[in-house]
């Protein structure tokens, strides 16, 4: 017999990830998607303390205290989600934070982040680079195709970018702090860079992708760019941008977060689906 599950707040990807769910034969109620389209959402998660597990979104919160719910007709804080729970249920949580985690703990509840799942962040990455691609193809005054476009950082997002942007026929740069990960990159193709002294080395470039998240592009380096470079941010937020810097340099750079449920909701809800089943059964 399929497990009661609920999933409350999310994008696209949790309404979608409900309905795989639903097709599985779970049983699936949803929580804080009333926008969503077709979805038919409980009116409150008073119920939910008999439920085998709860799903929330990643990130989970926004601003620590509220639920991240952006398909939800009003906003939901934590505590209104978390006070029907019983001690000992489980809830399925991307990048919890610290409010929520201490939430989960104060009521007694296991708290479990698929986020730092290295199966969900692997193929979160296709889609990821996917939407960053489609995104740099709509503000791109040129083609992909002969754009000189630099990566910086070399982890699983910059490893699924280089080869799908060497295909489009892009020169790609990698600037990347490690040995090992500059190595890597030559061998797919890329370029290597040292990620030191970037204003040195970004006069020439068309697009940059940051998957940093931490400052790595600051007033010295946003200085350095051509006129009409595109900055695409894909790191976690505050990302690796001065924002003040490219607002007043006339930089345009993007922040382009949660990409796999904006460009491929149901691939994702299918990665996410199957790691919390995996989770379930450890």
């Amino acid at each position: 017999m399929g497990k009661t599950i609920w999933v409350a707040g999310g994008d696209r990807r949790a309404a979608a990830l409900a309905r795989l769910m639903a097709e599985d034969g779970m049983h699936v109620h949803t929580y804080a998607l009333e926008k969503a389209e077709g979805a038919v959402c409980e009116p409150s998660m008073e119920q939910a303390g008999e439920a085998d597990c709860i799903v929330l979104p990643m990130p989970a919160t926004v601003r620590g205290s509220t639920l991240n719910a952006p398909l939800a007709a009003s906003p939901h804080p934590l505590e209104e989600v978390i006070a029907p729970l019983r001690p000992g249920q489980q809830i399925f949580a991307g990048i919890p934070g610290a409010r929520l985690t201490a939430l989960c703990a104060a009521h007694g509840l296991t708290l479990r982040d698929y986020g730092a799942r290295e199966e969900l962040a692997l193929r979160n990455a296709i889609p990821t680079a996917e939407g960053a691609i489609q995104l740099a193809m709509e503000q791109l005054p040129v083609t992909v195709h002969g754009a000189r476009v630099l990566i910086l950082g070399f982890g699983r997002l910059g490893q699924a970018l280089v080869p799908r942007l060497r295909g489009l026929g892009a020169a790609v740069f990698v600037a990347a702090r490690r040995d090992s990960q500059r190595a890597l990159a030559e061998s797919m193709g890329a370029v290597p860079v040292p990620l030191d002294h970037l204003p040195d080395r970004l006069g020439t470039f068309d697009l940059v992708l940051n998957t940093i998240p931490s400052p790595v592009l600051g007033h010295a380096e946003l200085s350095a760019l051509p006129k009409g470079a595109l900055v695409i941010d894909l790191a976690s937020r505050p990302g690796g941008v001065d924002w003040d810097a490219a607002a007043a340099l006339g930089v345009q750079a993007i922040h382009a977060l949660a990409l796999p449920g904006k460009v491929a909701p149901v691939s994702a809800a299918g990665y996410l689906k199957e790691t919390i089943y995996h989770m379930m059964e450890e």
